[in-house]
């Protein structure tokens, strides 16, 4: 079965919790859970005057195709209660598709992987803790030295509740 990187944050509301429910309706409806990140607290990224994320990135087996994956995390987003009101924006929940396999794909709706995912370090410490040799079928380097080269200033913290 396809692995699939996940990555998951948001910013309103009980942060934690609203992670604990995207991961319980993603193991239903998209495939198994089979390793996950610890929470990471993070400054917002882009449009910095919000409050800080809570980030994780998850892998899951699935046998679902890319755009059904976006369908089903777009559905999720919104029963959990996201509103896209705009860009970079705070928001309850956000579901982002990091990699499928070592898939390059290119629509109009859906890019894998995720185009701005080696810029950010919100994304490659999860992602390095998990899968440090994991590698970026475009740029072929693993998450790990993604990591040490990327030059985003943001702190990210180990999430204590």
């Amino acid at each position: 079965m396809p692995k699939l990187y996940l990555l998951l944050g948001g910013n309103l509301g009980n942060r934690a919790i609203y992670l604990e429910q995207a991961r319980e309706r993603l193991a239903k409806r998209i495939g198994e859970i089979t390793s996950s990140s610890s929470l990471y607290e993070t400054a917002a990224w882009g449009k910095t005057d919000q409050p800080a994320f809570l980030n994780q990135v998850l892998v899951l087996q699935t046998m679902l195709q890319p755009e059904q994956v976006l369908q089903v995390i777009h559905a999720i987003e919104r029963e959990l209660g996201r509103e896209r009101i705009e860009h970079w924006g705070a928001r309850v929940i956000d579901i982002d598709i990091l990699f499928y396999e070592d898939l390059v794909l290119q629509t109009q709706r859906l890019t894998i992987p995720h185009p701005q995912l080696h810029m950010r370090r919100f994304t490659l410490l999860p992602l390095a803790e998990i899968a440090p040799d994991l590698v970026h079928p475009v740029l072929d380097q693993t998450s790990q030295s993604l990591l040490a080269s990327c030059k985003d200033e943001l702190e990210v913290n180990l999430y204590e509740a």
